[in-house]
């Protein structure tokens, strides 16, 4: 059967028992952290509003960013068990970029989450209802879903005659397209279009509804009311710079250190894909005072009962 080698940490083999314990613990952070928003979120009929409703879409992300990878990785690492089946490979292709995708869209929706709330306070409960979110939330799906699948089907009906072995613990589709041995402009110009259509556009959009949610606060607030109001903003400009700096720092890595140790690329790959996970929980949990108490509630109420 056709299958594909996966790479652990280039040059410490002998030590992945070890350097499973860090990913071990960023893994369980991750898992405790999404799902606890999640419960907090479900238990707590105060924070069955909008933005927190966003925030449950990203919990919900995360997790399945993490579900994702972490079986290749896990596996390798104490198993050193490297091998992956072909169809195995291209599912949790299917996934990682899915997911990933939808952290971008799911930020996008938030910020425009954030921009109704500052801007048009007066019709916030009217623009976000229940039923908008909803639509919101299976547009994201959709269009992530949509997005990837046409990528896989073009990389599906390639030949891969060359090196079976990845670059990473889990399977990229940048890297996957290394190991044709046919013409893949048509796959490269589609994931250049996917990255600008999704990723880039995410972005600019994100930027534009904080310009527009700065040049709202510094027209009418008092300082005080300005400090609210970005304060408010902080925790979710916080999640878009996790999720965008790494992404960036990858790509510049691609573009301008490609004869960098292979250590370094494994190590911006990891951080890409486990920074968002690991630390928007921990983000949330920190900058929003209803998740404390809620977190708080739902680990003590028991003991107060």
């Amino acid at each position: 059967p056709f299958y594909f080698i996966l790479t652990g940490i280039p040059g410490f083999v002998a030590s992945h028992i070890w350097i499973s314990i860090p990913f071990c613990c960023l893994y369980t952070i991750s898992l405790m952290g999404n799902t606890t928003i999640l419960a907090v979120i479900r238990k707590e009929p105060a924070l069955h509003q909008p933005m927190y409703l966003f925030l449950s879409m990203l919990a919900l992300t995360d997790l399945g960013l993490t579900l994702t990878t972490l079986p290749t990785v896990m596996q390798l690492l104490w198993f050193n068990a490297d091998e992956i089946g072909f169809e195995a490979c291209f599912a949790q292709v299917f996934f990682i970029h899915t997911f990933s995708f939808m952290e971008s869209s799911v930020l996008l929706a938030m910020s425009f989450d954030r921009y109704v709330a500052i801007c048009r306070p007066l019709h916030y409960a009217s623009i976000l209802t229940t039923e908008v979110i909803g639509r919101i939330g299976l547009a994201i799906i959709c269009r992530c879903v949509l997005a990837v699948l046409p990528a896989l089907f073009l990389l599906k009906r390639l030949p891969f005659c060359r090196s079976h072995l990845l670059s990473h613990s889990y399977c990229l589709h940048q890297d996957m397209i290394r190991l044709v041995c046919a013409d893949i402009r048509v796959n490269s110009w589609f994931g250049l279009a996917l990255i600008l259509l999704i990723n880039v556009l995410d972005s600019l959009l994100i930027g534009l509804s904080y310009i527009l949610i700065l040049k709202s606060i510094l027209g009418t607030a008092s300082w005080t009311e300005r400090f609210r109001a970005l304060n408010n903003c902080l925790s979710h400009i916080l999640a878009v710079l996790v999720l965008y700096v790494p992404m960036i720092g990858v790509s510049m890595t691609h573009r301008f250190a490609k004869h960098a140790s292979p250590l370094v690329h494994v190590i911006m790959a990891n951080v890409y894909l486990l920074a968002p996970p690991v630390m928007n929980p921990i983000i949330y949990s920190v900058k929003t005072k209803q998740i404390r108490n809620g977190i708080f509630h739902l680990l003590f109420q028991r003991k107060v009962y």
